[in-house]
This record gives structure tokens, C-alpha cells and sequence, in this order.
């Protein structure tokens, strides 16, 4: 061996012809079963190799590459063995010289038979797809980077080399107890996957995965947890910038295979009870593989991504009706689909889970009177997928968390006809209101002995607007929603929990506060005032009120606030323990006892009590009036008159109102002058004036424009001040001696005669009127 080296090296242009004799003896011995022989010239073959670096080594490996070809045919597995070894040993070396002929197809079709092979003994078995698993791992590392060399990542060979590092995987999932060293074929499998991963770029990122695809389908192995393993390797070795290209693969096979024909229709030929485990095993790997890719690796397409999983919701939910036999693997798909929602979007930025709130929103089929079941049914998955959405999102600044095309939606939907949906709308709110985590405190209290410790922080000026804009459509929403009559104790228990959380997260504005107590004693009148409600409504009404109450008094912390509601929650205790939160008899009430007014919250004791702590209360002892909900929507309470910007006479005050006619001064001169000029002249400044207007409009800043309406606000306030000043103190309409608060009386008066102010016309520049 040592003389044949040397004259390799000597000689190198011999190589090709030393590679030949080789080469023919190999054949001639392989066809004679002499195997000593052919391992001798092997050994040759792999020392040569090693030693030689001529440039016409090329000629020498063909040969080679014969001789690897001859033993790989042969049935004889330590032959094929032997062949492998060698081809390994020949993948290590790094060639000087490019190759422009050379083939490996062959060689990636009998390493792959090697790696499905089914030997009867267990050992030669092993042995044997080790083999091919190594062979393949040789063939990718020799071809992957030399872009002379066949291209590796071809379909036709991905279908081959994929499929057989997953049927060695998938043999560890099937084989309990089985031993992870790196000698058995399941764990050299996986590494030759994660180095095949790994050395993909994005252009090859869809010629691996459909293979992958397909041998799951094939095997159906969606349905066991080795699908979940296969696609953890697959995220954990490609480079991070191209996770986002495996999901979309993965969620492009999901809408495959859940096709509908142009009706909405599953196709005839679907299995559905099949296709539903098959569908709820796609989107259980999705929800798997998101946690592991970076955030910002989702990609553009998100909301693409959200709007296919609420499709597949929304088909689910058409075959669970359709199909009353696949009933319970559809709602295993819904929940699966809704935690995958959850996991999408905890992967997102804040802004884009508001989006993709809204967008599930938008999906959510209006509630009417003669909703469908589909309907009904609908709405509450789409909005158990928007909590679980929500539940990701870390409130801020409640005008974040609630942009008015997300409030209002929301609110129309928490007096839908389904008690069940409403809940979920009140959980959702929860979820996004509870910036201090006291929603696990919340739903845990009771009238018995203290609250747990609140956490309670000071209501920003951010908060303070959005309350202010928004408050008095939340609590005409919320007062609406206890007059409903199919309400159930959950629903009583949800409404309290949101009135709780507005008054920790915004209880520290005084207005607010409040506000939020007019619309909780305008509730407690609710039982006298509507004849249609139950016995077990009624004194829900009032467990609601009491359980309220009780929170504020322990945030207030007013000694004779707290006395006032534990006297009444004492009464209540001894004589009507019905109307106390939490009793779970209320629904057996056929008829509810008299109330008398020693059972009832005081608002006079309430109001003093809090004035004594520096509240203003005159807006407290005025009757909470809410508006129709089928009346325009108004921003603000009526009865807030101070809060109102009408416009009067002061419009030439403002850079955006003119009058028809701009003021002039009129004198004999002027007419005089206006009478010699024809009728061009006036035409032309006409014109000028408007052209002003316009550019006045475009080029002025918009905060220039607000800062000079300012001064009219003011003239307005004091207008309206001196017009209620001179109202006459004869209106006696709504007398009431024994209110203390005589101007808070005249106002209650006012509103109670004129409830909507009158709207005055606006006057635009003729240019703006078309």
C-alpha cells in the first residue's frame, strides 16, 4: 500500500487508469462473493483518497463512485455496509477541483431505500439505516455547498431524503422506552434533519416542508405528538428570517384541507370526522411552533393569518351543525383554533393586538331579535377568540385599549339576546380594564368581612378624557343590560365586576365616581320602576347594587359611607338575606316581599357622606336620564350641560365659520363706491375673499385653528351662565323641599323640561356648500 501511495503520488496523471483496474477488480470479485478481496481494494480506494489532491482526481472518483455503485446493489448486507463507510469517508474530503458531470441520484434513491429497510433481525435492521441515514447526511454535505454540483434541494430529491429522516423519527414516538444515544437511527435522523435545516435558505424552504407535509398526511401522524416534535426541530434549526415562511406553508395545507365548494359548503368527498382531527392536529402544531419563532418572524401577513383561522372557525362551526355526529372533535378544532388565536397574537406588538381585535370584531354577525343559532353560535366563538386575544394585551391608557371603532361595536354587542354572550363581552372588558390585577380579588368578594387588599393607582388625565368622552355611553350600556330579562346569575356577577373595575381604575376622578354612583342608585330604582322584571330579577338588581356599594364604601374608605352600607347589608342579613350577593336562592323567588326603605341605600346619606370628603355631589341627587339606545349616539351625558360647546353668535370668532355676508362698515361713502363699481370689480374681490378662505384652510396649522376657537368656548360658558341666571325661580315643576342642594335642583328642573338641547345650525363658507 505504501509503494501504490508513493507511486499515486509520483505519477498522479496514473490515478485514473489505478482507479480503473480497481474499479474492474472490485466488479470481477463482487460477482465472485469474494469479499476479502473487495475490502482490500476498498481500503486501497479510501487510502488513495485521502493521500492524493491531483487534478485528476476527478477521473479517480468516478471510479470510485462505480465501485460504491457495484456494493450498494449487492444484497449482501455487510457489503452495503462496507459501501457506505467509504462513501462517508470520501464526503469528508474537501475536492480542489470542481466537478461538472458528476451524478448522486442514484446514490440518494439506495441510501433512502436503505433507511425504510425492514431486515428480520432487529440488529442488522439498525445497522442498516444508520447506513443510509449516514449516506445521506454524506450526499447533502458534498452537493449542499457546491452550486456545480446536482442541486440537492430539488423536489424530486427532497421527496426522497425527508421522508426517510421522518420514518426514522417518527420509529422513537412508536417505540416506548427507546434509547436516545447517537448510534440508534431515530437521533441520527434528527440531527441530519436539524443540518439539512439549517443549510436552507428561504428558496428552499418550500421544496423541504411539503415533503414533510405530505409524509405526515400520508402516515397520518397529525394526530400524535411526533408531528409537534418534527416541526419543533424544523422551527428550532432554520434560521430565524425564514420562520415565518414554514407557517404560512403549514397554514396554506391547513386551508387545503378544509376546502368548501362556492356554496360555503364542505365538499361531499371530505371525511369529516377524520378531516376534523386531521384539521385540529394542524392548528395544535401551529399553536406549537409560534411560541418558538421571534415576533416580528410572523411576517406581513397577519392579518391574513387571523382572517384563515376565523374562516376555519366559521366552517367548523357550519359542520358541527350539519354533522351532529362529528360533534365533539369540531368543538376540540374550535378550542384549538381559539388558544392557536391566543398564541398568534401574544406574538404581536400591543398596536397590532388592538388591530387584530377590531378585525375580530368586524367578524362578529350583529345581534338582532331573530338571530340564527349559526348566529348565536358564531358570536360567541368569535368572541372567545377576541378574549383570548385580549387576555395577551397589556392595558395602558384605556383610549389605547378601547379606540371608539373598538368601544362601540363591543358595547352594541353586550345586549345581545344571548345571555352566554353577553358574559363573554363582560369578560372581555374585564380583561382589558384590569390594568393592577384585581380581577381574581373581584371575583372572590363578598359582603362578609373585609376585601381583599385592591391595588388602586390615580386616574391620569388620559384616563380622565377617555371617561369623560366615553363614560356615559359605557353606563347607558351597562343599565340597559340589567333590565334584560334572561339574565343569569353569571351575567349579575360579570356586570358587578365591570362596575368594580371602572371605579378602581377610574374611581380616583371625583366626576367619574360619581357619575358611576347616580348610575348605580338609577339601577337600585330599577325594581320599582319596571313591572316586567321577576322576583329572582329584582333581588339580583339589588344583590348587584349592595355588592357595588360595599366595594366603594372599602375604596372610599368614609366612615359613615361604610357605616351607612354595612347598616343596610345588616338589615338585609336579618330580614331579606334574598337581596345580599351570592345567594344562590334567588332563582326559586316566585314572588319578592315588600322592600321597605330601611332595606334600600340611601342616596341623600350617601351624597352627604361623600361631600364631607370634598366630592361634589349636586350632580349626585340628579336622576340619572338615559338616552334611547336607538336615539344618535351622544358622547356625553345630557344632563352635563356644562360640558356642551353650542355655537351662538360668536361665529366670527372662529377661523372656521363665516357669515354669509362678512361684517362691513356700512356708511354713504361705501355705498357710494360700491354703486360706481361695475359689476366685475365686486365680482373679483368676491373671488379674492373666497381664495383666502381656501388658503387660509390649507395652510394653517391645525392647532392655530383650535387655539383660536378657545376664546369662543369661553364667551359661550359665560352666555349660557347668564341665560340660566336669569331663568325665574317660578318653575316649580319638580318641587323637592327636602333637597339640599337648591341649584342642583333648578338644574334637575331644567333638564326635566328641556332634556336635548337644541341643536343650532352651522354656517360654512359658500365654498365649502355644495
Amino acid at each position: 500500500m505504501e509503494k501504490l501511495t508513493f507511486y499515486a503520488l509520483s505519477s498522479p496523471e496514473k490515478l485514473d487508469r489505478i482507479g480503473e483496474y480497481l474499479a474492474q477488480r472490485v466488479a470481477r470479485d463482487i460477482s465472485r462473493h469474494r469479499n476479502g478481496y473487495v475490502v482490500i481494494a476498498m481500503e486501497a480506494m479510501d487510502q488513495l483518497l485521502v493521500a492524493c489532491h491531483a487534478q485528476s482526481l476527478n477521473l479517480f472518483v468516478e471510479s470510485f463512485l462505480k465501485m460504491i455503485h457495484g456494493l450498494l446493489e449487492s444484497h449482501e448486507p455487510t457489503m452495503q455496509l462496507l459501501a457506505t463507510s467509504s462513501f462517508v469517508k470520501f464526503a469528508n474530503i474537501e475536492e480542489d477541483t470542481p466537478s461538472y458531470h458528476r451524478r448522486y441520484d442514484f446514490f440518494v434513491s439506495k441510501f433512502s431505500s436503505l433507511c425504510h429497510n425492514n431486515h428480520s433481525d432487529p440488529e442488522t435492521r439498525n445497522k442498516l439505516r444508520v447506513a443510509g441515514l449516514k449516506g445521506l447526511q454524506g450526499v447533502v454535505r458534498k452537493t449542499v455547498s457546491d452550486d456545480l454540483q446536482v442541486n440537492i434541494w430539488d423536489e424530486i430529491h427532497m421527496e426522497k431524503i425527508i421522508p426517510s429522516l421522518l420514518f426514522n423519527m417518527q420509529e422513537n414516538y412508536e417505540t416506548p422506552d427507546s434509547p436516545q444515544d447517537e448510534t440508534t437511527p431515530w437521533t441520527l435522523a434528527e440531527n441530519c434533519l436539524r443540518e439539512l435545516m439549517s443549510r436552507a435558505t428561504f428558496g428552499h424552504i418550500r421544496s423541504v416542508i411539503r415533503p414533510v407535509l405530505k409524509h405526515l398526511d400520508n402516515h397520518e401522524l397529525w394526530v400524535k405528538e411526533s408531528a409537534i416534535h418534527m416541526f419543533k426541530v424544523i422551527m428550532y434549526s432554520i434560521q430565524a428570517q425564514y420562520s415565518y415562511a414554514v407557517i404560512q406553508l403549514l397554514m396554506s395545507h391547513l386551508d387545503e384541507k378544509s376546502r368548501v365548494d362556492d356554496s360555503g359548503q364542505r365538499k361531499p368527498s371530505a371525511r369529516p370526522r377524520a378531516d376534523a382531527k386531521v384539521r385540529r392536529g394542524i392548528v395544535t402544531v401551529l399553536s406549537n411552533i409560534v411560541a418558538i419563532a421571534a415576533g416580528e418572524s410572523i411576517g406581513p401577513s397577519v392579518l391574513e393569518i387571523f382572517n384563515s383561522l376565523l374562516n376555519h372557525l366559521r366552517n367548523s362551526i357550519d359542520v358541527k351543525n350539519t354533522t351532529p355526529a362529528d360533534h365533539e372533535n369540531e368543538t376540540l378544532l374550535q378550542e384549538a383554533v381559539i388558544n392557536t388565536l391566543g398564541v398568534f397574537a401574544n406574538n404581536l406588538p400591543d398596536y397590532q393586538k388592538i388591530e387584530i381585535m377590531m378585525f375580530i370584531m368586524g367578524k362578529v354577525p350583529l345581534s338582532g331579535e331573530e338571530s340564527r343559532n349559526t348566529d348565536v353560535l358564531l358570536q360567541h366563538i368569535l368572541l372567545k377568540s377576541l378574549l383570548e386575544v385580549g387576555t395577551k394585551y397589556r392595558t395602558v391608557q384605556m383610549a389605547q385599549a378601547f379606540p371608539s371603532a373598538f368601544l362601540q361595536p363591543l358595547l352594541d354587542m353586550s345586549l345581545a339576546t344571548d345571555p352566554a354572550v353577553r358574559l363573554v363581552v363582560q369578560q372581555i372588558f374585564h380583561t382589558l380594564l384590569d390594568r393592577h390585577e384585581n380581577l381574581p380579588k373581584l371575583q372572590k368578594t363578598s359582603v362578609d368581612g373585609p376585601l381583599p387588599q385592591l391595588t388602586v393607582d390615580k386616574c391620569s388625565r388620559q384616563d380622565m378624557m377617555f371617561i369623560k368622552k366615553n363614560g356615559p355611553e359605557i353606563m347607558v350600556h351597562i343599565y340597559e343590560n340589567v333590565q334584560l330579562t334572561n339574565n343569569t346569575k353569571d351575567n349579575f356577577e360579570a356586570l358587578y365586576v365591570t362596575l368594580g373595575l371602572l371605579c378602581i381604575e377610574l374611581g380616583s376622578d371625583s366626576e367619574a365616581l360619581i357619575e358611576l354612583m347616580r348610575l348605580i342608585f338609577a339601577i337600585q330604582d330599577l325594581p320599582n320602576t319596571t313591572s316586567a322584571m321577576t322576583a329572582s330579577h329584582r333581588a339580583s338588581v339589588h344583590a348587584l347594587v349592595a355588592s357595588f356599594l360595599y366595594v366603594v364604601g372599602h375604596l372610599t374608605a368614609i366612615p359613615s359611607f361604610c357605616t351607612h352600607i354595612e347598616q343596610i347589608i345588616k338589615n338585609r342579613r336579618e330580614r331579606a338575606r334574598h337581596l345580599l350577593p351570592w345567594e344562590d336562592n334567588k332563582q326559586a323567588l316566585n314572588s319578592l316581599p315588600e322592600v321597605t326603605d330601611d332595606l334600600l341605600f340611601d342616596k341623600t346619606v350617601v351624597a352627604e357622606a361623600l361631600q364631607s370628603s370634598g366630592h361634589d355631589t349636586s350632580r349626585l341627587l340628579t336622576p340619572y336620564m338615559p338616552r334611547n339606545l336607538g336615539e344618535v349616539n351622544v358622547n356625553r351625558s345630557i344632563s352635563d350641560l356644562n360640558s356642551i360647546n353650542v355655537e351662538v353668535d360668536s361665529i366670527s370668532s372662529s377661523p372656521g365659520l363665516f357669515r354669509k355676508h362678512p361684517q362691513e362698515e356700512i356708511t354713504v361713502a361705501s355705498l357710494k363706491k360700491m354703486m360706481a363699481e361695475p359689476l366685475d370689480v365686486q365680482q373679483e374681490e368676491e373671488k379674492q375673499r373666497r381664495l383666502q378662505v381656501v388658503e387660509q384652510f390649507r395652510t394653517a396649522a391645525f392647532e392655530d385653528l383650535v387655539a383660536k376657537t378657545e376664546q369662543q368656548t369661553v364667551d359661550l360658558q359665560n352666555k349660557l351662565n347668564e341665560i340660566l341666571g336669569k331663568l325665574p325661580p317660578a318653575i316649580d315643576l319638580c318641587s323637592r323641599p327636602s333637597s339640599p342642594h337648591p341649584s342642583a335642583h333648578n338644574d334637575d328642573c331644567l333638564r326635566q323640561i328641556c332634556p336635548v338641547p337644541p341643536p343650532y345650525p352651522v354656517q360654512f363658507p359658500e365654498l365649502f356648500v355644495f
